[in-house]
């Protein structure tokens, strides 16, 4: 009987097709582009205004380790991607999250009123004990998020 209702619910949704593309859309991408170039910037000018040389070993690794994670967010913005596909949905970052169509629970968009343009709908997965989240930067993700989520929102 366990086998069953697993087989049920690993099959109860499948898209069409696959459907993969950039996470963020270019005016994110823009945004991130625009607010690194700042901090990197300002990051630049406190380099250039103190000593940092003089400061001690903490505060210099605090500020090596900071302008390393400012470059890996926005190579991460840059270059992540989603794809929906038979098995479920993954979205590649720093760290790839991957949920299968077997561990969703429901699933939801979420969005802020009045700044989609900037900041899309977001597809929001419910597994077991945890939620994972989606971004999509293009309309066909955008497309098959909402398919995701109204069919999530039938089968309750």
């Amino acid at each position: 009987m366990q086998s069953m209702h697993t087989t049920q619910q690993a099959t109860f949704y499948h898209p069409r097709q696959t459907v993969s593309g950039p996470a963020y859309s270019p005016w994110f991408k823009l945004l991130a582009t625009l607010t690194t170039l700042a901090l990197a910037g300002y990051g630049a000018s406190v380099v250039l205004r103190f000593p940092i040389l003089d400061y001690g070993f903490g505060v210099q690794m605090l500020l090596l380790l900071a302008a390393i994670l400012l470059g890996l967010s926005y190579y991460g913005f840059l270059h992540s991607t989603v794809t929906v596909d038979d098995y479920g949905i993954t979205q590649t970052w720093l760290i790839n999250r991957q949920v299968a169509w077997s561990d969703v629970r429901s699933a939801k968009m979420i969005g802020i009123p009045l700044a989609g343009w900037l900041f899309p709908p977001r597809l929001v997965v419910r597994t077991g004990s945890s939620y994972h989240t989606f971004n999509g930067g293009t309309e066909a993700l955008l497309t098959e998020f909402a398919k995701i989520s109204l069919a999530f929102q039938m089968k309750k």
